[in-house]
């Protein structure tokens, strides 16, 4: 019953998705709900602050768990790591506020469909329904299934049958109203956020927060200047930041609503497409089979995405052409995207976790500062309200206010230097991420190559024999063959207001013909074609043909899955038809007679791909009926078969001029490059041999999957693909079914993983914990779909490797996404879901991003490290001068603060990136060996320091102790001295003063802890290897000197006025002397600790080596474990998978996870390598 209880309590929304979530039920408490309000006036509403900042504590203390469908609030969290809470009121929408009547009948449904989620969700007969809406989603609660369901969209279980029977003629009325009133209005509507929203959204920052009671306590203890600079900083980093984000609101609103409105006029532009497409309508047939199964890989060739623009209709028969709504709002596709963009997905990012733990380390310190400053003056017997006030002012030292200001200050020096070089932000946190890229994945198509192909030749064939060569270079006409009337027709063209469009592969095919399409007119009415048909005829530069014309009567579309398109066609002059086929050339052969497909045909087509052409296979067939009607009734399966085969189309894709130098550099800095294309496998692998994504000299490995088929369990097949020289000119690649295998010397990084998207599947399914090994040598991943793309680059993130995407196209919008640095090479949807977009289309902008990431990871650890040095060293001297109840003056603090630290954040970061990528990352964690050390041996050097300058001034012979005679030693002070001789004993009033500034300890701290800000802010601006040297940047450089020159002068200065407004004491030189001595010992041991020790990278690859300490990435660790392993890399074997009873290989990692101890579930487990069939 509890367990009930419990599941009733919680149920999973969006269960394996993304976006997964857990909800949970509440009930509101009218008594808990006044109790919080009562404490939220007590405590002047800081619970409401808190309760802002965790919102689940809000709901845990005014509400009571209860089951679900009671429940008036909801409390969902993420599932993911950062475990986010959001509160939720549940709403109730009433259907008797619509204008009709509604039936009260149970058993009568509310909308046609008896399975919809509407029924379920209205309660009769009270016609009302629950829901809650999530980042813009209506989820309604479902009376039956106990849950909340998402609505808006239809269900993925209705067969063809289904569809076209109960939506083919349109809903009522009613119905219509039921469901605009449940489902909300179709529309992707981004509301522009309000300025005050986004005010009160950055100062409820708990960081601002915390300094707006920083800044009020020293505003109150009459520390202005400072004060008033920070808050001015802080005002204007608030309203730069509040600027960009109401620029990017505003940028998305426009976006949405100028793509929002759709014609409805089927020739498609479809969304994220730069060329029309053709969809094809909704077969007629009767089974059970879900829509989406029936047409497989290629439903999408039926649905119109949100935003499509419609060209052109071509009505498959009788009637008009019906559409059905699949889904509405932010169900769609476009409206994911934007929804994405709206609630990104937060940066799981080591700096920003560091950071927050830092800065509650410091917080700490901080605390312990209030405990020391209140004992010492509670001690002394000092008022509770001064008590109270300088302790508290302790306990703002440690955490500098600065410090939010001062690291946005390096994003955007960064940020401005991204635009220089044409590259632009949306997502400016992610810079920072950039600098520890290890792995970039590249599209092929636009960007590694050139966008367009060029037409490079024609391979006819006769006679069962592949013919010479016709080269389009040559200038000469293609000569009229099938072959020729095939390129002319076989394609997805349309003309539109006179001009030709559709993709740039059949457009450069079609041009290659010399032949012209033009509307249909009156001198062709003797072809017997509806109106909307295309006609094609020979233009004035194409060579003779005895056809005047052809009309292309029916269209079987080019699927990415089936690999090839083919069209019925109609030759002018002719009673009967013509089919004419194009595609993969592996794929076609399959669908033309043996006796037709040359001998040869393997090795010929080899010989092309090899070379990096793109080949394309064409095919004919004459189709012996006369009527146009038959045409139309016609299957694909007859369409394509029994074919003759007609020659290849030789396509060239050139690599950009950039590619080769590019990868070069980032292989050089050891940045690991991968391809992931949606192209020909074997064109995958020679671009990226030509490219040298592939070093000379290293083997390529082809991995190869298949599904399960009974009684034979899933398999991988691993074959060598090997190079021979076979003729000038020519470096011919072909798969090695011998015996072969990788030399043995040669085993480790010399060799890379090919992959087809169709064996990444099986892979990922079947062989689940053997694809960690095949990824960290994987290069080359080709007929990868765009679901494929994302996933590659999340299992990459899961070794723990830092991951660039980029890619210029549609296709490429979820892997940009998902990548912690996504690049995009177009302005077009692309850019929108990428937090980076270069105007420069090549791939020059991924080192260039890179080089600044570092530049800006480097600088954020400078100034992180200085600021909390700068807290430290002040809560040090501070300490010290509490023990006689005293504090330095406003104007040393100014000088400290403003002069120094507040000039040196807002300039250290302006360095620019080292010109060369180094072949190694900066760290990526502020608690890291290094970075920790160098605080606490900085601090350790300055408490040093003070602590003995502290006690070794008491015992100078000229030595007083001013804060006890202050009014009898400032009447003294008029014969103003640098040499004068101080006596012990003074007579006065011999009592401590609380807050009183004057002393020989203050006067002799002031300028080591003033030099010392000013010598750990140059110890921290590390140059080379990852930023220019310190004195390129010239301010900064400047400023230091600068400062110390001014703190030196006003040290060993004999001007009263000077001394008097600092608020020191003058002291003889020989002092002065010692303690600048004192500043440069410190500095020279910290900057050779800091240099010769902290950050020798050397020194530390030799003692993690000596005592065995590991990266803990799991890419490392695999990589480690493999290159011990003998029997890696597999070649030319296969592998099964099964149950594990015959010894077959074991997927441990995908098949039943649940029931393997954790200790067992290793991904590295031994597996039995023996053959199927032997087995068998």
């Amino acid at each position: 019953m509890e367990e009930k209880s419990k599941k009733d309590h919680r149920v999973l929304l969006n269960q394996g998705e993304e976006n997964e979530l857990e909800v949970f039920g509440y009930q509101t408490q009218n008594l808990r709900r006044a109790f919080c309000l009562v404490v939220s006036v007590l405590t002047c509403g800081v619970l409401l602050l808190v309760f802002y900042w965790r919102p689940q504590w809000s709901v845990w203390t005014s509400c009571i768990p209860c089951l679900l469908e009671e429940a008036d609030t909801i409390l969902l969290r993420t599932t993911d790591e950062f475990q986010r809470y959001i509160r939720k009121k549940v709403m109730c929408l009433h259907l008797s506020a619509l204008k009709f009547p509604i039936s009260k009948n149970p058993e009568q449904p509310l909308v046609a469909d008896s399975h919809s989620v509407i029924n379920q969700a209205v309660l009769k007969p009270e016609l009302k329904l629950r829901c809650i809406q999530v980042q813009k989603i209506r989820y309604v609660w479902d009376n039956v299934e106990k849950s909340f369901q998402k609505v808006g969209l239809l269900a993925d279980s209705y067969s063809c049958y289904d569809i076209h029977h109960m939506f083919g003629l349109g809903l009522t009325n009613e119905e219509q109203e039921v469901r605009r009133l449940v489902c909300g209005p179709n529309a992707i509507e981004v509301e522009i956020q309000p300025v005050w929203k986004l005010l009160i959204k950055q100062v409820l920052n708990p960081f601002y927060v915390f300094q707006a009671f920083t800044l009020t306590l020293w505003l109150s203890q009459g520390y202005i200047p400072y004060s008033v600079a920070i808050i001015i900083l802080t005002v204007l980093s608030i309203v730069l930041s509040v600027y960009d984000l109401r620029q990017q609101s505003v940028k998305l609103h426009n976006l949405v609503e100028a793509h929002n409105k759709v014609q409805v006029k089927i020739i498609v532009k479809d969304k994220g497409e730069s060329i029309p497409v053709t969809k094809t309508p909704l077969p007629r047939v009767e089974d059970s089979m879900p829509w989406k199964s029936h047409s497989a890989e290629d439903y999408r060739k039926h649905v119109l995405f949100c935003g499509t623009e419609v060209i052109q209709v071509k009505p498959p028969g009788q009637g008009p052409v019906r559409a059905v709504v699949l889904q509405t709002g932010y169900n769609t596709a476009k409206g994911d995207l934007v929804r994405s963009i709206l609630y990104p997905r937060p940066l799981n990012f080591k700096l920003y976790s560091d950071a927050f733990k830092f800065i509650v380390f410091l917080a700490c310190l901080g605390l312990v500062g209030f405990f020391y400053g209140l004992g010492v003056y509670v001690y002394h017997g000092v008022s509770p309200g001064e008590t109270a006030a300088m302790a508290l002012l302790l306990l703002t030292v440690t955490v500098p206010p600065v410090l939010p200001a001062a690291l946005t200050t390096g994003i955007m020096y960064a940020q401005k230097r991204l635009a220089k070089k044409k590259i632009f932000c949306i997502s400016p946190q992610r810079i920072n991420m950039c600098g520890q890229i290890n792995l970039v994945c590249f599209d092929k198509t636009g960007t590694l190559t050139e966008d367009g192909l060029d037409l490079w030749g024609t391979v006819p064939t006769a006679d069962n024999c592949f013919q010479a060569v016709h080269s389009f270079t040559s200038g000469k006409a293609l000569a009229w063959s099938p072959l020729c009337a095939a390129m002319a027709s076989c394609h997805s063209l349309i003309l539109l207001d006179g001009t030709i469009q559709g993709d740039p592969l059949d457009l450069k095919m079609f041009e290659g013909t010399a032949w012209i399409m033009e509307d249909r007119n009156v001198d062709y009415c003797d072809f017997r074609t509806s109106d909307s048909n295309i006609i094609i005829k020979p233009g004035p530069k194409a060579s003779w043909s005895p056809v005047e014309a052809i009309t292309i009567l029916r269209q079987f579309p080019f699927s990415s899955s089936l690999q090839r398109m083919s069209v019925v066609a109609q030759l002018a002059g002719e009673g009967h038809f013509h089919v004419y086929m194009k595609g993969a050339p592996e794929m076609l052969a399959r669908f033309c007679r043996s006796e037709t497909v040359p001998k040869n045909f393997p090795q010929e087509l080899r010989n092309y791909t090899v070379q990096g052409f793109r080949v394309i296979a064409l095919a004919h067939k004459a189709l012996s009926m006369g009527k146009i009607s038959e045409v139309e009734s016609l299957s694909r399966e007859k369409v394509e078969s029994e074919l003759t085969f007609l020659g290849l189309l030789i396509m060239e894709n050139r690599l950009k001029k950039q590619t080769r130098p590019v990868l070069k550099e980032l292989n050089e800095a050891r940045v690991r490059t991968v391809m992931v294309t949606g192209d020909n496998l074997q064109t995958a692998i020679t671009v990226a041999k030509n490219s040298e994504m592939i070093p000379p000299g290293s083997q390529v490995i082809l991995v190869e999957a298949n599904e399960p088929e009974e009684p034979v369990p899933a398999s991988v097949t691993w074959q060598l693909v090997e190079n021979q020289d076979s003729g000038p000119g020519i470096n011919e690649t072909y798969i090695n079914i011998g015996n072969s295998s990788v030399p043995a010397g040669e085993k480790g990084s010399c060799f890379h993983f090919a992959m087809s998207g169709r064996s990444y599947q099986v892979l990922f399914q079947h062989f689940n914990s053997l694809l960690p090994k095949i990824l960290v040598n994987g290069t080359i991943f080709a007929r990868m779909s765009p679901g494929q793309k994302s996933s590659l680059v999340e299992e990459f993130q899961k070794l723990n490797y830092y991951v660039g995407m980029c890619g210029d196209g549609a296709n490429d919008c979820g892997a940009l996404k998902m990548a912690h640095a996504g690049i995009s090479l177009s302005e077009q949807e692309a850019s929108v879901a990428s937090p980076f977009t270069s105007k420069t289309a090549n791939i020059e902008c991924v080192p260039q991003l890179i080089k600044e990431g570092r530049a800006a990871l480097v600088s954020s650890f400078g100034v992180f490290k200085y600021l909390t040095m700068y807290g430290i060293i002040q809560f040090i001297g501070t300490s010290l001068l509490y023990w006689q109840l005293q504090l330095f003056g406003n104007y040393q603090y100014i000088m400290q603060d403003i002069a120094i630290t507040l000039m040196v954040c807002l300039t250290m970061s302006s360095t620019h990136a080292y010109p060369k990528l180094a072949p190694y990352r900066p760290a990526g964690q502020l608690l890291s060996p290094p970075l920790l050390l160098s605080v606490l041996l900085n601090t350790c050097f300055t408490c040093i320091v003070q602590i003995c300058v502290f006690l070794y001034v008491k015992q100078q012979p000229w030595y007083c102790e001013v804060y006890r005679y202050s009014e009898c030693f400032l009447d003294n002070l008029s014969n103003f001295s640098t040499n004068m001789s101080l006596g012990r004993n003074w007579t006065g009033n011999a009592t401590l003063i609380p807050g009183s500034i004057l002393s020989f300890e203050s006067t002799s701290l002031w300028p080591i802890t003033t030099i010392n800000c000013i010598t750990v802010a140059f110890i921290f601006s590390k140059g080379k290897p990852f930023r220019k040297p310190i004195y390129t940047n010239y301010i900064f450089s400047l400023l230091l000197i600068s400062a110390l020159g001014i703190t030196v002068f006003i040290f060993f200065s004999d001007f009263q006025d000077i001394y008097q407004g600092m608020e020191l004491i003058p002291t003889i030189t020989s002092w002065r002397v010692s303690i600048l001595v004192a500043t440069l010992i410190q500095f020279c041991v910290a900057f050779f600790v800091e240099d010769a020790i902290l950050q020798n990278r050397e020194l530390w690859l030799l003692i993690k080596k000596t005592f065995g300490f590991y990266s803990k990435s799991q890419y490392r660790n695999w990589q480690k474990k493999l290159a011990e392993d003998s029997t890696w890399p597999p070649t030319n074997r296969t592998d099964y998978s099964g149950d594990g009873k015959n010894g077959f290989y074991v997927n441990r990692g995908y098949e039943s996870p649940e029931q393997i101890p954790t200790g067992k579930l290793g991904w590295g487990g031994q597996t039995t390598e023996q053959h199927f069939w032997t087995r068998l």
